[in-house]
């Protein structure tokens, strides 16, 4: 089966470093090289055989969407960005698809498989029975005083610890666990999720804003801790 061959170009190092675990997970895609300068990935893109790139648009001296225009129809395009508004302007550059930070792996692979049937017929596309790619989990079970209750991972704003249980804030309802946030911690996506208090777990996809060393969800007002900052304000940098 035909392996593409992947560029990735963000000026963000973290950025570069997630996609790079996930094209690691892929078997259909083999990475070729990876830079913070869009004008060194010109100068890859001549020199190597690259099929698909993936670009972030707001980048110094030179933008994804300039970078697209100088490449032509070189290789595919996967524009990867923090901001919605360039959604169409991606789209009329004809690129494969377009990706919002912070990027789910779910989504990234269907975004490959997109670009993998752009460059080989349907029928040719014939994955190994042995593939295996690890998907992150979509759900979760916690064991509650009565029952134990299934929570989709997207519902969840955010947990916070309460001394000897946890509260498991949904879009829906709160539910009450009695164990510890560390053991809830490590059944969560660390890409989708991030522990920013030794009290709260956020959902990076559910903030509306962050003004003060605080973190707004909803009308939930979650403070930062100060062994947490530096951490946090990486990812949301690099997001």
């Amino acid at each position: 089966m035909k392996r593409l061959h992947c560029l990735v170009i963000d000026d963000k190092p973290l950025a570069i470093d997630i996609l790079v675990d996930y094209i690691s997970k892929i078997t259909f895609l083999e990475l070729i090289g990876t830079t913070t300068n869009p004008i060194e990935g010109l100068k890859i893109l001549r020199e190597q055989q690259i099929d698909l790139v993936f670009i972030d648009i707001q980048m110094p001296g030179l933008t994804g969407l300039q970078f697209i225009k100088i490449a032509g129809k070189q290789c595919k395009i996967i524009l990867t960005t923090a901001y919605a508004e360039y959604a169409l302007d991606g789209y009329e550059h004809d690129v494969v698809d377009y990706l919002l930070k912070p990027i789910a792996f779910d989504r990234f692979y269907r975004a490959t498989e997109k670009a993998l049937q752009t460059v080989m017929p349907v029928n040719e596309i014939k994955l190994s029975s042995t593939t295996q790619v690890e998907l992150p989990p979509e759900f979760l079970f916690i064991k509650t005083e009565y029952r134990i209750q299934k929570i989709d991972l997207k519902d969840i704003l955010y947990i916070e610890s309460m001394q000897n249980y946890i509260t498991v804030v949904t879009i829906k309802e709160r539910i009450l666990s009695l164990q510890t946030l560390k053991k809830i911690e490590e059944q969560l996506p660390v890409k989708e999720f991030v522990r920013v208090h030794k009290s709260f777990i956020i959902a990076l996809r559910h903030i509306s804003s962050i003004e003060h060393g605080r973190i707004k969800i909803n009308e939930q007002l979650i403070p930062i801790g100060d062994s947490y900052r530096k951490s946090f304000y990486s990812i949301v940098d690099n997001n």
